[in-house]
């Protein structure tokens, strides 16, 4: 890890993408960096797997559960593997009087952090970064106006 970078300033970052990645319209590229990040940490042991949490509001099933990842004095919830369920306890319903410590990072600062913590070696990225900008909608196909119908063309 960088010198420069401590793990609480990593943590925040990763708090920070996490925040405004729940708001963006296109939140993708940032739930990625927030996934590879905490994949990292885990890998240098600087955070850890705490348990499993049921989530609050599951999408296609009655019940869904998410990894509890602690680091420094922060909490994130990843998506759980396989191997999650037989190797860590669950911990139930989550703890709503629980919150991470407030922080004040701008997203590009943390953005950067973050690049810059993943670019270094010692774990191997399977996939790029994606970035977050908005990409302009596609431009749709215009019909023709008019078409090759009789009523134009007398046939």
């Amino acid at each position: 890890m960088a010198e420069k970078y401590n793990v609480e300033l990593l943590a925040q970052a990763i708090c920070s993408v996490n925040k405004h990645a729940k708001t963006a319209p296109d939140n993708k590229g940032l739930y990625t960096l927030k996934k590879e990040a905490i994949n990292k940490l885990l890998h240098l042991k600087l955070a850890k797997r705490v348990g499993l949490h049921f989530v609050d509001h599951p999408r296609f099933s009655q019940q869904q559960s998410s990894v509890l990842i602690s680091c420094a004095n922060y909490y994130f919830h990843t998506l759980p593997k396989k191997e999650d369920f037989k190797l860590l306890k669950h911990l139930g319903h989550l703890d709503k009087n629980y919150r991470n410590p407030i922080e004040r990072m701008a997203l590009s600062r943390a953005k950067t952090i973050l690049n810059e913590f993943l670019a270094e070696s010692s774990i191997d990225r399977s996939s790029p970064v994606v970035s977050d900008k908005i990409l302009p909608p596609k431009p749709k196909k215009r019909k023709p106006y008019l078409k090759d119908t009789s009523y134009f063309y007398g046939h």
